[in-house]
């Protein structure tokens, strides 16, 4: 099979990550490079190059030689101005007390035509990609590839979930390259069915506009068709895979107690307020028992005090935003991994979960429900349903070793290599046509 030569874009790369976006961008890019020669585009890299197989190109690292017609010296005039962009995009804030590497970065002249369109500031902070701000930066994005899309060369285009869908339509249109565009998720998980706005327009056209679309799961496969009105004839699943570059490990816990994990983001998409639900139920019958909830968001506040009002806070423990060594060590310690989500395009801490030996019990709702085969699940809403597979996982040792067997088996398929194949035989045949 030929390599052939891939333009990506991506909105997140490690070790800058706010979830499993930027984890499945990386290990489908690192098994997709023997098969493919990748670019890939990212709004921010540090300085060394995460992996010498792919050309990364973080936007906070532009070297002059793929922007130097538009680097010009700051001018203030009475009659005009001329406008630039600080290109150091940060994904994230930066806690006081970590200690990161300064990036200097490079001035690029913008086009205020496309802020004055959309009503958008002068000024963006680049800060937080995903800020209050974010349609703008999504913008900028797809104006900065524009720019420097002709000092590559490459057959089609791939593009990761919709912060990139913007610039992929506009290379499309510029070189009548190809369009791949990769779901991980849909703006239908994140703000419900009823959701109409800027997001959902503009992923909608995308999506119409693309060669073939891979979704992260049959799923959100079925949402593309139902909600989106996309054909299935250009859908094509990817499942997710699991790296192996982590050695899963076991760690004794410094309390007796049994534990139930959640990992994930603290808003309505992942379900914590029914994983509270589930932790009151459980605890009414089995006091053996702690419940851990990691990550943080908008609904942090409301589920502290929700604990507090149960009368259930001395066993709830909140870890709030935690890197992935930390995560590791709930995921050794863990007993049952519980994931409610009440719509998960894919659901990659499940795999982790399994991978370190971790019982799960998962929302139907779920991509990775489709192929983590011993999970026990359940509807998000079927609280009863969870807590009796939650207490069943604590209490019956043949059913724990059973669920923990049947996904140590559904693990040694879900490879990035395999998703990897798949991916370069959709290239062939998109090439091909």
């Amino acid at each position: 099979m030929k390599k052939h030569k891939v333009l990506m874009l991506g909105w997140e790369y490690p070790p800058f990550i706010n979830g499993g976006l930027g984890i499945a961008c990386a290990g489908l890019c690192e098994a997709l490079s023997q098969f493919s020669e990748i670019t890939l585009i990212v709004p921010k890299i540090l300085q060394r190059q995460p992996n010498k197989n792919i050309q990364i190109i973080g936007l906070n690292r532009l070297n002059e030689e793929y922007i130097e017609e538009t680097i010009v010296e700051h001018e203030s005039h009475d009659s005009h101005e001329v406008y630039k962009i600080d290109v150091q995009l940060n994904p994230y804030h930066v806690e006081q007390n970590e200690v990161v590497e300064k990036i200097p970065s490079h001035k690029i002249t913008a086009k205020i035509e496309t802020r004055q369109k959309f009503g958008l500031e002068e000024k963006i902070d680049f800060e937080n990609l995903y800020g209050n701000d974010v349609i703008q930066k999504v913008i900028y994005y797809s104006e900065l590839i524009k720019k420097i899309s002709s000092h590559f060369d490459f057959e089609l285009i791939h593009a990761h979930d919709w912060m990139t869908f913007l610039a992929g339509v506009e290379l499309k249109k510029m070189t009548e390259k190809p369009l791949i565009l990769h779901v991980h998720s849909l703006d239908y998980d994140r703000a419900g069915s009823d959701s109409r706005g800027w997001i959902y327009d503009m992923e909608r056209s995308a999506l119409h506009q693309a060669d073939l679309i891979m979704p992260v799961s049959n799923y959100t496969g079925s949402i593309l068709t139902s909600h989106y009105g996309i054909s299935k004839n250009k859908i094509k699943t990817i499942h997710n895979g699991i790296g192996n570059s982590i050695q899963s490990f076991r760690k004794e816990k410094t309390f007796p107690e049994k534990m139930v994990l959640f990992i994930g983001r603290l808003t309505g998409q992942k379900g914590p307020e029914y994983f509270l639900d589930i932790a009151t139920k459980i605890y009414r019958k089995f006091k053996n028992v702690r419940f851990v909830i990691a990550g943080t968001g908008e609904k942090l506040t409301h589920l502290l005090e929700d604990g507090a009002y149960r009368q259930i806070g001395n066993r709830v423990h909140f870890t709030g935003f935690i890197d992935r060594e930390k995560i590791n060590e709930l995921l050794s310690m863990a007993d049952v991994y519980c994931m409610p989500s009440v719509s998960e395009p894919f659901g990659l801490t499940a795999l982790e979960a399994a991978q370190f030996g971790v019982p799960t019990v998962i929302s139907e709702r779920s991509g990775v429900a489709e192929v983590l085969s011993g999970s026990l699940k359940a509807d998000f809403w079927d609280i009863d349903l969870m807590v009796e597979h939650i207490l069943k996982l604590l209490s019956d040792n043949k059913t724990r070793e059973k669920v923990i067997h049947q996904n140590n088996k559904a693990l040694e398929k879900l490879t990035w290599l395999n998703a990897a194949k798949s991916v370069a035989e959709a290239y062939e045949m998109i090439l091909n046509k």
